[in-house]
């Protein structure tokens, strides 16, 4: 499989890899929506009986428009579109979409979350969620740290670069435990450009104990894999359920941003949303 395929879908109809003209004036025809079940199918999952909870929190750092006087004003855009969403963002025709707010007058910034709000729950086919933060709101916030027991210092021997749920092992002793763990040292290709995506992937279960040695193995096997920041969440967690068994189980991955936006996918056995946070290399 090449770096610029995943299974004869190139989403050549996507704005990715091609050379577009920036917009400054309004234009919410920008947004291009991605069916999930264009890479779900993949999976093996279907809409109606999704086997998780969660959602994709974007964050877009590059937001800027006009005040009603014509003042530029700016923010740090947060978004949560819900997993049970029809579609998502493809991403550079969301940075052209925000883009096209610069030379926009808007009466609020409550008006601008409207707005946002508006477009984004259309394009997808669900309520998404929108916040927008002071430059002070995030400075205030600062940066945080993933919890659990950091992987990255285990020496693997011959990793290989393209997933492999065999890789995956659990500790058949009878007892459970409960455990987070993280790593730093997760990348994958965008399926259409062939272009590095890093990320930070935190994972949290109670089930019977997931040998880290494996795990790190497993989790370094997307190294040359094309796939959406999205999709490999959700195979990550569903490999995890069926190799390991956990009774309880979340996945979260928060990607360094490309064209100002990062894209931090969350899916889980339970309902309760994570906490957002900036982590360093964001």
């Amino acid at each position: 499989m090449s770096a610029t395929t995943m299974n004869h879908d190139d989403f050549s109809d996507t704005a990715l890899g091609k050379r577009s003209a920036a917009v400054s004036q309004y234009t919410p025809s920008l947004l291009f929506p991605i069916d999930r079940s264009r890479v779900r199918a993949q999976l093996g999952v279907r809409a109606e009986e999704l086997p998780f909870f969660g959602a994709d929190l974007w964050t877009a750092w590059e937001l800027t428009w006009l005040d009603r006087d014509g003042k530029p004003e700016v923010g740090v855009l947060q978004v949560r579109v819900p997993c049970e969403s029809r579609a998502i963002v493809e991403s550079k025709s969301l940075k052209l979409y925000l883009g096209s707010f610069a030379q926009t007058p808007f009466a609020s910034a409550y008006d601008v979350v409207r707005t946002l709000e508006s477009d984004l729950s259309v394009t997808v086919g669900a309520q998404v969620v929108v916040d927008l933060l002071s430059l002070n709101q995030v400075t205030q916030a600062g940066v945080s740290g993933l919890m659990g027991e950091s992987l990255d210092s285990i020496r693997i021997a011959s990793p290989v670069y393209h997933p492999d749920a065999a890789l995956l092992e659990r500790i058949e002793t009878g007892r459970m435990v409960t455990e987070t763990v993280h790593t730093n040292l997760f990348r994958s290709l965008c399926p259409v450009t062939g272009q590095p995506d890093m990320a930070s992937v935190q994972i949290s279960y109670t089930g019977p104990r997931i040998e880290h040695e494996d795990l790190l193995r497993y989790l370094v096997s997307y190294r040359d894999h094309p796939g959406f920041h999205e999709y490999c969440v959700e195979k990550i967690f569903l490999d995890l359920m069926e190799r390991c068994r956990p009774r309880e189980l979340s996945v979260s991955a928060r990607f360094l941003r490309r064209g100002g936006i990062d894209i931090n996918p969350f899916r889980s056995t339970g309902k309760i949303m994570p906490a957002v946070v900036r982590l360093v290399r964001q």
